[in-house]
């Protein structure tokens, strides 16, 4: 089985399952600010981060029309108050159609609210992301899971997530020896991998039995490398039939000529009798 269609079987098997959201795709309502003056992303380790990692999920996501995920836009959680609202680095909305596309998220309005958070730690907000949001996004807009990372790679590793528990407590998830966290609501691993070239600690999704999600870049480069496998298996298929077909000419060829030498050799035989005889 080649690669690209061994993942879209992993991908239909670990997708997750949840129902639909009880309100409607909304992609801007009057008085809800849509923009303010911060920039995207504050360095280029969170720009290639969020860029990396959004492309992933977009691309896993994909074939679940069903699914939601937006990269620093705002998520209103409080009808009437504009003051209640937050622009995580990434968040994931199961339930809720696709598209369009939204200016901001309104949770009322939608009728759910994200079931993942991701953070990117800065200098500016770092403190606020490992505290004060954790209890924002798990307590008071109900999210399920919460996870900060930290993608510059002079800066000392970071990487922790908090999950609601069925009692509704926040707790920590624990990593696995080799540092990675489960997310339970995206049944997916996350683990992270230096990139000494960028300099980019750079955090990446897996599929539950450790399959890495491509981006849409790697995917590309994974069907042309399927694509020139291809060509070159016809190709040898192409010389192989050559070859078999050149040997069975030669032997056919090698068939007719012992056929003319045993007749030859008959009518020598013969002739040769026929003047035994006349002696």
């Amino acid at each position: 089985m080649d690669t690209i269609t061994d993942f879209e079987i992993k991908q239909k098997k670990y997708m997750p399952i949840f129902p639909k959201a009880s309100g409607k795709p909304t992609v801007y309502i009057e008085g809800y600010p849509c923009e303010d003056d911060e920039p995207m992303a504050e360095t280029d380790f969170h720009a290639e981060q969020i860029i990396t990692l959004s492309d992933q999920l977009k691309r896993y996501f994909a074939i679940n029309e069903l699914v939601h995920i937006a990269v620093d836009s705002f998520i209103y959680y409080r009808e009437g108050d504009i003051t209640k609202c937050v622009a995580p680095d990434i968040y994931i909305v199961f339930g809720v159609d696709k598209y369009p596309l939204r200016r901001s998220f309104y949770t009322w309005a939608e009728g759910t609210v994200p079931v993942t958070v991701i953070e990117f730690l800065s200098d500016s907000t770092a403190n606020h992301d490992r505290h004060e949001k954790v209890d924002l996004y798990l307590n008071d807009i109900g999210v399920q899971e919460y996870f900060i990372h930290q993608p510059e790679l002079k800066k000392s590793p970071e990487f922790r997530g908090w999950k609601r528990s069925t009692s509704g407590n926040i707790i920590e998830i624990d990593s696995d020896a080799e540092g990675s966290l489960f997310s339970a609501e995206l049944n997916l691993w996350f683990r992270w991998e230096e990139q000494q070239e960028s300099h980019v600690r750079l955090l990446r999704p897996y599929l539950p039995d450790g399959t890495p999600i491509a981006t849409s870049l790697e995917e590309q480069h994974l069907k042309e490398a399927a694509e020139a496998r291809l060509e070159e298996e016809a190709l040898l298929r192409e010389v192989e039939t050559q070859r078999r077909q050149a040997a069975e000419t030669q032997a056919t060829e090698e068939a007719q000529r012992n056929q003319e030498l045993e007749a030859e050799v008959e009518r020598l035989r013969k002739q040769l009798a026929n003047r035994q005889n006349d002696n």
